[in-house]
């Protein structure tokens, strides 16, 4: 849950050669599973020096139930098609470019487009044509003939030994969303919302009877959030409740995640204490009941509601 957060959504790589862990991090997160870049970082035993190869990301993988699974092919078209291939069945795919120097991730593929995840670059999500990647892909093994060295296209899948419930589908729109300036909180506490999303939410499935997806649940809930978190706070905003709310409904659609209608009573109570935590978090909270620091404060009886609280608006701030 949100106090035992970990590890964070996209964000750039502090160094020059932790890039395979980011790389791994991230097609991690497409498969549903939130690990730290330390740990992956760790466990692959990456050098400052020489970064991290295919071997130690392949170990990392396994610690993670995952295993890399290599391909090659010396013609772009044939390589292309494995990608695409690999792609259509949700499968993230790790690329080594600039001549086997740097580690990207590649989550989808599009009308011609590529959703790519490149740690080094601002923001780290980006659509690439395939001519970009391909010409970033390419390897020139002059190690075989300097001369007239060959072309070689090495991709790595990954794959999860796990049942995996949940996969992102980072489609062309929802990474143009992403990376607008607006969105870059979201993007940088993804983990952060999808993790609490995972105590609220089910993966689909068909056992599940009359699911709502969580844009009908907040159709049919919104304003009574919005409501009550606003008034019981006081010098929260509608709108900046809305926004949260937002945000978590599109990382839900993302997953699939979906609430059971038999579950709809404990959703309801789940995200409005998630949103009150947020509201105490980001605007304070006076104390109350007792807390450590409320009897220092100056309080006004309201006999008709029987409470002492610190006027704001008729609410608690």
């Amino acid at each position: 849950m949100t106090e035992a957060l970990s590890a964070p959504g996209f964000y750039p790589q502090p160094n020059e050669w932790t890039c395979g862990p980011f790389a791994l991090k991230h097609a991690l997160l497409a498969l549903g599973r939130m690990v730290d870049v330390n740990q992956i970082s760790s466990t692959a035993r990456t050098h400052w020096w020489s970064g991290t190869n295919e071997i130690q990301l392949a170990r990392a993988a396994r610690a993670f139930e995952c295993d890399l699974v290599l391909e090659r092919r010396s013609d772009p078209e044939d390589a292309r098609k494995v990608l695409l291939a690999l792609l259509r069945e949700h499968t993230p795919v790790l690329l080594c470019v600039e001549e086997w120097t740097h580690w990207i991730t590649v989550l989808r593929a599009e009308d011609r487009k590529f959703v790519v995840v490149d740690s080094t670059d601002d923001p780290q999500l980006s659509v690439m044509t395939w001519p970009q990647i391909r010409n970033w892909w390419v390897y020139h093994d002059i190690d075989y003939n300097k001369d007239d060295p060959p072309e070689l296209f090495d991709l790595m899948a990954v794959k999860p030994r796990f049942r995996a419930t949940v996969k992102g589908d980072f489609s062309v729109e929802r990474v143009k969303v992403l990376r607008k300036p607006e969105n870059q909180r979201l993007a940088r506490h993804w983990n952060e919302y999808l993790e609490d999303l995972l105590e609220i939410c089910r993966p689909p499935s068909v056992r599940i009877a009359e699911p709502l997806s969580m844009g009908e649940f907040l159709r049919r809930h919104q304003e009574l959030l919005l409501t009550r978190v606003a008034y019981w706070h006081g010098a929260i905003d509608r709108n900046d409740v809305a926004r949260i709310l937002g945000d978590l409904r599109f990382v839900s659609d993302t997953y699939g995640l979906v609430i059971p209608t038999s579950m709809t009573r404990r959703a309801l109570a789940d995200l409005a204490i998630l949103i009150s935590l947020w509201a105490c978090a980001d605007r304070g909270i006076d104390g109350m009941f007792g807390a450590p620091g409320s009897d220092t404060r100056p309080i006004v009886r309201e006999p008709k509601l029987g409470k002492h609280i610190r006027r704001t608006n008729g609410r608690r701030k």
